[in-house]
């Protein structure tokens, strides 16, 4: 049966990977890549989850497979993005003009016209 939008958006979705947010706590924290990779039963991984390449979130089935894609163009590509500490939620809004301003407020005091202060 093919896709709502049709048959292209369906390879997409199927093809589609972690983010590079995602991909970046996991090299950073042990436990976040650990929590990923337990929601994953071994039996149903491709290798049985033996081999696993952290920056692109992906498994193989061989050795060979896994050589292979080490020493290829979007290993290194990726490898590349992951250099750049990506934006957090915080930066976004302050580029967007959200951001809190906490800074000292100057204060000017205001001329008022005596005569119009009288009447």
């Amino acid at each position: 049966m093919p896709a709502i939008r049709g048959e292209k958006s369906k390879k997409k979705t199927r093809r589609h990977t972690r983010d590079l947010d995602q991909i970046y706590a996991d090299l950073r924290d042990a436990k976040h890549l650990s929590q990923f990779k337990d929601t994953k039963a071994t039996e149903d991984l491709p290798g049985l989850g033996e081999f696993y390449c952290k920056e692109c979130a992906k498994w193989f089935e061989s050795e060979a497979n896994f050589e292979a894609h080490y020493k290829g163009k979007v290993h290194k590509r990726r490898v590349k993005q992951l250099r750049e500490e990506p934006y957090s939620q915080k930066e976004a809004e302050a580029a967007a003009g959200l951001g809190t301003d906490n800074g000292k407020r100057t204060t000017t005091l205001m001329e008022v016209d005596n005569a119009a202060v009288a009447a």
